[in-house]
């Protein structure tokens, strides 16, 4: 038994074994590496676009730019880890790593919930109230939003976290293939009736903040576009709203399953844990595509600046 204290710096947990055969670790590395910087390559372009332009300056994009940082986050805690433990085949982990690891598994997690309900906001108030929208998104409530956004966020997922302290620790296998909440939960030979409840309590809260927000928004969106008469309009409304609210459905769910995996007895281990490091990789290069890519201005930006590095050499 270890005291989830001083000693605990010390633990060693092991996460659940990756099965892999001998013939695959390579195989598996070099897939692991590729989509890894995929993800960077693709995030950071769209960071690097949108800061060295100043016509992008605008909500949408800065939003934009929040979405891909915490996409790399989010990439950066799986993926180092993971592929160690490919090429290593150790999956030995301090209990401070694991527990960090949990910590900003959370936070990209959380975020990525909240940045989209903004995101749907923004393109709510832009195309509802289209003479209203320098008022209400300018830069002061902009900063409010993103600043009010990340540290709302950092609490909530302090105090989960900060719960797990004071708890004595039994076991030190962890049942999944990265370290967040549930599976740390499980180590604990105490009761943790209020950390289930806090626990419940967030999910119920981001899920809720997130589907009312995305859902309002989009509706009003489409009742705005379907009232004009201008085809294009509706057209475009079609189009934006349907291909993020796909996105945003799959993260929802991509997320959503493993926390309640956990909590049943009936659902498959194994799409758990597949689920639980899907939701690492899809959703960032989708983001990517779809909000970044897909917009026509970011497009042109790029092809601009890679027009001008051509022409240059």
């Amino acid at each position: 038994m270890y005291v989830n204290g001083s000693s605990a710096l010390s633990l060693v947990l092991t996460l659940h074994s990756l099965d892999l055969p001998q013939t695959s670790i390579y195989p598996a590395f070099i897939f692991g590496t590729a989509t890894y910087l995929i993800i960077l390559l693709c995030n950071l372009t769209i960071v690097m676009t949108i800061c060295l332009n100043r016509n992008l300056h605008k909500p949408m994009y800065i939003l934009l730019v929040n979405l891909a940082s915490n996409d790399i986050m989010g990439a950066t805690t799986l993926f180092p880890q993971l592929l160690y433990s490919i090429l290593s085949q150790d999956r030995s982990i301090s209990y401070p790593v694991c527990f960090l690891q949990g910590f900003f598994v959370h936070m990209y997690g959380s975020t990525s919930y909240l940045i989209l309900s903004a995101m749907a906001y923004d393109r709510y108030i832009a195309i509802c109230s289209p003479l209203r929208y320098s008022a209400i998104m300018n830069n002061e409530n902009l900063v409010r939003i993103i600043t009010g956004m990340w540290l709302f966020n950092f609490i909530i997922i302090f105090v989960i976290f900060a719960l797990l302290l004071p708890y004595k620790i039994c076991q030190t296998h962890i049942a999944d293939l990265i370290c967040y909440n549930p599976p740390l939960m499980k180590l604990v030979c105490e009761n943790t009736q209020v950390n289930n409840i806090y626990g419940l309590f967030t999910l119920v809260l981001y899920h809720f903040i997130s589907l009312s927000a995305v859902t309002f928004t989009y509706i009003q969106i489409l009742i705005a576009c379907v009232t004009k008469r201008q085809s294009d309009a509706k057209m475009k409304a079609v189009q934006t709203c349907g291909t993020h609210l796909v996105v945003f459905l799959f993260f929802e769910f991509n997320t959503f399953f493993p926390l309640i995996a956990h909590r049943s007895e009936y659902i498959p281990v194994y799409l758990r844990r597949v689920f639980s490091v899907s939701v690492f990789i899809f959703p960032p290069i989708l983001n990517s595509l779809v909000y970044g890519f897909k917009t026509k201005e970011i497009r042109q930006k790029m092809f601009t600046c890679l027009k001008r590095k051509i022409s240059s050499i």
